[in-house]
């Protein structure tokens, strides 16, 4: 029986946030262990072996666990009873070209992949709506953050002092070295480059720390707001990087559900910013 190792961050009672680790999964080669993206080469057994550990950690059958082909773009997905109902193939169908989900659906657990990229969960704990958010670079850029929480905002009233925020494990500063062309763009989109900057024998990008400003500047309470330690190009034997694995690798799934299970979580191992 495999296991995926996990870890938890603490965002509220009844709600279970997690990033999965590389540790507890029956792939291999760089994929090893654990890995549930289908879009990045992995053998489509191990990724079913995988995904029945994952429901059976989390109480829920597998039509209840739902991640996004991910595109690097801005668009978010509501999921709905109506969604859920699909096929999954329909279902796979539905969400091609998303970055981001959102519900207000309990039992569901809505996540998204990463290896480098930065996975930030949002809980509105009035609503008790979830969402879960790939930032990219690029998605970093246009803003990915601020634009679903205003999907929040008109989908279930969400306001922003509401929102207990996660941002997960991704390429830190000293890591993510960039082009030219890479600061340029953040710089035109009209980021403080003093604060999420440093120059080196290239640029360097501080992608939690702009996300970090995104969602402070949309409202939330700093004190909502979390930021995992982990720099994934740094700690790729335990967390996926592409950077240093390559892209054909597995990834992290970062992932909420509210009301789950009853069962006690383990301590969180995150680290606290802002």
């Amino acid at each position: 029986m495999i296991i995926p190792k996990l870890d938890y961050y603490d965002m509220g009672p009844g709600v279970t946030a997690f990033s999965t680790t590389r540790h507890g999964g029956c792939s291999t080669g760089s994929y090893a262990e654990f890995n549930i993206n289908r879009y990045c080469g992995d053998s489509e057994a191990c990724i079913r072996k995988n995904r029945e550990a994952l429901c059976l950690l989390l109480g829920i059958s597998d039509d209840r666990l739902l991640m996004p082909h991910q595109v690097h773009l801005t668009k978010t997905a509501r999921i709905d009873e109506a969604l859920l109902s699909l096929s999954e193939e329909k279902r796979r169908e539905a969400l091609e070209g998303y970055d981001a989900l959102m519900t207000d659906l309990r039992g569901v657990c809505i996540g998204v992949s990463t290896a480098d990229c930065i996975p930030i969960l949002l809980y509105d704990e009035a609503h008790h709506a979830i969402c879960a958010i790939h930032a990219g670079w690029r998605g970093t850029v246009a803003r990915i953050a601020e634009k679903a929480l205003a999907e929040m905002k008109a989908t279930y009233g969400t306001r922003p002092c509401d929102l207990k925020t996660q941002i997960g494990p991704g390429i830190h500063l000293d890591s993510f070295e960039v082009g030219d062309e890479v600061y340029e763009a953040f710089a035109q989109a009209g980021f403080d480059m003093t604060a999420i900057s440093i120059k080196k024998e290239k640029w360097h990008i501080d992608l939690p720390e702009c996300n970090h400003q995104q969602l402070i500047a949309a409202g939330l309470e700093p004190h909502n707001i979390r930021v995992s330690p982990v720099c994934t190009f740094h700690q790729s034997a335990d967390y996926f990087s592409a950077r240093r694995l390559g892209i054909n690798s597995g990834r992290i799934f970062t992932g909420i559900i509210v009301e789950s299970t009853t069962w006690s979580q383990p301590s969180s191992l995150y680290g606290l910013s802002g």
